[in-house]
């Protein structure tokens, strides 16, 4: 695991002792991340976050802390104050990766998500039917965020705590049947692994890079395709009528995130796609989230789309 963490430093950070962090929750994980980050020869600082989500969580993020300067780390504990929107799991995620960036102080950030992670997170996608952008999974570099431990199995970051004598905290939440991950963790992907004889996380990273390779390929087409239909009144829809389905969706999703829409989901994309691909010069209209006290909707008019908001 050295070995990996120092090629990702030399190859992703093009610097061999790179000052990163590290966000560390104190489990094997990032544990092992910490420590093969330090031995790698990084200037390593890692933030633990603690959310105060459970009954001694100070706690728990104060030994993480004191952990990671045995390493040979410096350390910081970051307390966040976790919201609602979304539900807990994705309040959380958000209050961390805010709070992350803003302790960074210019350093890339390491994240300890491992190829079992990547495994789960394509089979979310899947199901869900978002897309080729979510089954394509997580990067291992988009920054500030770094994945060095992608292609790393979790057994693997268990030994190095182990071989280390390091104490790992067990969360509740990464035993608790109410989180979808928790499930396919402990007992989807041990039956299809069962089902077809084994290799399923790895396959599932490997159909993860694939995608990434023809996502990167699509992005680049839209790209060009970008720069002629951008109007300062709205997206003129003649040129999209001449491209892919597969290019005029992720041109139509980077209009939508610049006018306000906050990670538009697959439907609110095809939706508007359905908008753009009518013929005629009747009005109509499709609501894209965004900011919860305003309405923001996406109206077609001849041939452009444009965006109202309005109050709720």
């Amino acid at each position: 695991m050295t070995r990996v963490v120092a090629d990702f430093a030399t190859t992703v950070l093009d610097d061999p002792h790179a000052s990163v962090c590290v966000a560390l929750s104190g489990g094997a994980d990032s544990l092992a991340l910490t420590a093969t980050a330090v031995r790698a020869g990084l200037d390593v600082t890692a933030l633990v976050v603690d959310h105060g989500l459970q009954e001694g969580s100070g706690h728990v993020a104060a030994r993480a802390a004191e952990s990671a300067r045995g390493l040979g780390a410096a350390a910081r504990v970051l307390e966040v104050r976790v919201g609602t929107r979304g539900g807990l799991e994705a309040a959380a995620r958000d209050a961390r990766y805010g709070v992350l960036d803003a302790a960074r102080d210019g350093r890339p950030v390491l994240l300890a998500h491992t190829a079992d992670d990547q495994a789960e997170t394509v089979l979310l996608g899947l199901a869900r039917g978002s897309g080729a952008r979510s089954i394509a999974g997580m990067r291992p570099w988009k920054a500030p965020w770094g994945r060095p431990l992608l292609r790393v199995r979790r057994v693997q970051t268990l030994a190095v705590c182990t071989e280390l004598g390091l104490v790992v905290h067990h969360d509740p939440h990464n035993r608790d049947p109410r989180f979808t991950r928790v499930r396919l963790r402990a007992e989807v992907i041990p039956l299809l692994d069962d089902v077809v004889r084994g290799g399923v996380v790895d396959a599932l990273g490997r159909t993860a890079d694939a995608l990434q390779d023809d996502n990167d390929a699509l992005d680049a087409w839209a790209e060009t395709v970008w720069g002629s239909v951008r109007t300062a009144d709205g997206l003129d829809v003649a040129p999209l009528l001449e491209v892919p389905r597969a290019v005029r969706t992720r041109v139509i999703r980077r209009w939508l995130l610049g006018v306000g829409a906050t990670e538009p989901k697959q439907r609110v994309i095809a939706a508007v796609d359905r908008l753009a691909m009518e013929s005629g010069t009747g009005r109509a209209q499709v609501a894209i989230g965004g900011d919860p006290g305003v309405r923001t909707v996406v109206e077609r008019g001849g041939q452009m789309l444009t965006v109202r908001l309005t109050e709720r």
